[in-house]
Order: structure tokens, then sequence, then C-alpha cells
């Protein structure tokens, strides 16, 4: 909770003074009878055990089984709403995932799974199957259901800082059209990951998370709040949310680049190689040549991963930072990833132990900056043109996400 956006979704929504209060459930009863609240939002593990202290349910809250949203009235009555039904429809509308005649799965059976079966019904798919751990359908009979046009996530398998477990895979979905994931944290699971390299349409939980915030701050204001403002709430939290994340050559400029990019937009910044230093009291260099590339590299991804779970960062990986396919992957799901391409020829090579024949490396190392990178940067310019380029490329990549 202490990583809560609801405060900053809230605000932006005409509701500051927003507060968080974490508790055991024995304390609920008072807290709920204090008088002091005029709306709350409700998180698991709480939406079904709050249910019998509404005196009145939304339609939609009735029919799931559980609230999100209450409101204190003046009588002292508790009103029960769920907004995450609207926010799942929304989520699914914006990305294009056709639910209508499809055989979806879904993974999970809790409430985020029930919020989701309801949805899909409601929307005529033909057919929902909920996969759980255990269960008439479960991960170990799979195979009944690779027809299986629509999957989504609804558990939790895959969220910070577990972002390297996925729930399955997708390998053998042959019918599979769309992948949904409610997880908004990382902004990219490896489950959407896969489903990116297979080609397919893809989409995560923060225009849900957006969505339903929306629709709670419309019952607390009590007046309509427009539909653009989902837009607003998400562009920003993904532009707060998101990393810069710079990968190529060593020399190619990284550092420099970053540092201005860092200043420019008011962002922290993680140089990888000062950090393993200030970490361990040596450098890059020291490490290979005392213990080898594999010991560096093993520190090097550790270190690199804890530090992608910081949000509205500008990090500058290592040269080889993107050799590991658990770096590459922990980049791609926190971060827009820009790989700076200079010229061999302008490449320094002093203090540098593997940057003998930089030729060789570049070869080798090619691919693996072309797998990491979102988007490939000219660096052979200034500092602060390069800067400049990366800054108007992430801006203008997550206004076009979030323009309609």
């Amino acid at each position: 909770m202490g990583h809560s956006y609801s405060p900053m979704i809230y605000e932006l929504l005409g509701l500051p003074g927003y507060a968080l209060f974490p508790m055991e459930e024995a304390a609920l009863p008072a807290f709920l009878k204090s008088g002091d609240l005029g709306g709350l939002n409700v998180t698991i593990p709480y939406k079904k055990t709050l249910l019998p202290y509404c005196d009145t349910l939304s339609a939609e809250a009735e029919r799931l089984g559980n609230v999100n949203t209450l409101l204190f009235g003046p009588d002292g009555k508790i009103h029960g709403h769920n907004t995450d039904y609207a926010g799942f429809v929304y989520m699914m509308d914006r990305a294009g995932l056709c639910v209508k005649g499809r055989k979806v799965l879904i993974l999970g059976s809790g409430g985020a799974a029930q919020t989701a079966r309801l949805a899909c019904l409601d929307a005529e798919a033909r057919e929902v199957v909920i996969i759980s751990r255990s269960g008439e359908n479960h991960y170990g009979n799979l195979h009944r259901h690779r027809d299986a046009q629509l999957i989504i996530n609804a558990t939790p398998v895959g969220m910070s800082p577990n972002e390297d477990a996925a729930p399955l895979s997708l390998q053998g979905f042959y019918a599979l059209e769309g992948v949904a994931d409610l997880i908004y944290n990382p902004l990219r699971t490896r489950l959407m990951l896969e489903a990116e390299t297979l080609g397919l349409p893809v989409v995560g939980g923060l225009a849900m998370l957006a969505e339903q915030g929306r629709q709670a701050a419309r019952l607390y204001l009590n007046r309509d709040i427009p539909p653009e403002e989902t837009l607003r709430v998400g562009y920003t939290l993904q532009h707060q949310m998101e990393n810069i994340a710079l990968v190529g050559m060593p020399g190619s400029g990284k550092t420099s680049v970053g540092r201005e990019l860092a200043r420019r937009t008011g962002r922290s910044f993680v140089d990888m190689d000062e950090l393993i230093t200030e970490k361990t009291g040596r450098n890059a260099a020291r490490w290979i040549l005392e213990e080898g590339e594999p010991a560096f590299r093993d520190k090097e991804s550790e270190l690199l991963q804890e530090t992608l779970r910081g949000r509205g960062l500008v990090v500058a990986t290592g040269g080889g930072g993107v050799l590991r396919k658990i770096n590459r992957q922990a980049l791609r799901q926190t971060s827009r990833v820009y790989w700076l391409e200079r010229p061999i020829e302008l490449l320094p090579t002093e203090g540098r132990p593997l940057s003998v024949n930089l030729e060789a490396l570049y070869t080798a190392r090619r691919p693996y900056y072309t797998k990491a990178a979102h988007h490939v940067i000219d660096a052979r310019g200034s500092i602060e043109e390069v800067a400049d380029a990366i800054a108007a490329e992430f801006e203008a990549t997550i206004r076009a996400q979030w323009a309609r």
C-alpha cells in the first residue's frame, strides 16, 4: 500500500487529501463507524469482507459479491459499489480485444477473476473458463483449453517484485487473439512481453486502474467526470512510472546523456557502472580482471533488476548490461529503452578491458542491443541534441498511447 497510486489519481480527479489506511481486519468495524468518512476505497483482501457492512449495494457490487468503493451517507448508512467492472470493460475496449463469441481463459479465482468473468459473460463470450490452482480446470490440464482465443491474467503472478514470474507460457495456444493482464506494476509483465513477441494485441492493468478511479471519483463527488479524464490520469501515471533506460556500447555516451536527460526532466539518474562501484567498492574493470566476467555479470544483473523496480528514473546501463535475457526482460518491463548508436571509430577504449577489439565486440553485442531497445538514437550529435531526441520520442510515445 505504501506504493499506492490512489492519492495521485484522486488528486488529478479533483480529490486532494486522499489518505491511506492500512489496517487489520479486527479494526474495520470501529473504523467504519467512526463517522469521519465520506468515501472509502477497499483493496484486497477486504472486498468481500466489507460486503455485510453495506446497507445498500449497487447492481455491479451485488452481482459480483464484492465492493471496492464505499459511500457514507449523512444518516450513517454505507453504500457499496464496485468500479472494477467498469475499469475492466474499459481496458478491454481500449485494447480492441473483442470478447463476443470468443473462448476466454481467465487465470485466477479471486475477486478480480470474478469481475473479469462476469464482464466477459455480459459481453457474450462463447465460453469463459476459470483456471485456478485446484478445481476442475487448473494449470495441470491446460491442454484442454489450447483453443482459447483470449487469455486474461487476474492473478498477482508477475507483479513486482516478482517480475520474472509468469502464470503460464503462451506456447501451444494456437487460436490466441490477444492477452490482457490486470497487473500494472511492472507496466509490462513477462506474460505481456511474450504476447508481444508473438505479435498479439496486449494490454496491461494501468487503463483499468485509471478508469476505475474516474468512476469512484464520480461517486465521491456526485457529479459527472468526462471520460477524457481517464486518458489524462493514464498518461500521467505512465509518465511518472516508466523509466528511461539507455543501452549501447561502452563509450557511446550513456552516462553523459543520461545525466543531461535527468537534469532536464527532473528525474533521478542511476549509472549502473557507478552504482556497482558504490555498492561493492570495485569498478567494472577491476571486477572483470580480478574475478572474471561471469562474476561481474551476476552482480550487474542483481543490481540492475533491483534498480529497475524504481519509478521515473533515467538509467544508464553498462555496455554489456543487455547480454542476459533476464536483464533485457527487466528493462523492457519497466522502461522505454533507447539504444545509443555511435560509430565504432568514435568509441574510446582506455580503461575498458573488454573493448580491445571493438569491431568484434560490437558484432557480438549488436543483436542484444536490437532485442533490448524500443528505439535507436543516433548518438553522434552533442549531449544536448541526443538528450533532446530521447526526451521528444519518450513524450510523443506516451502521448500517443493515451491520445484516444
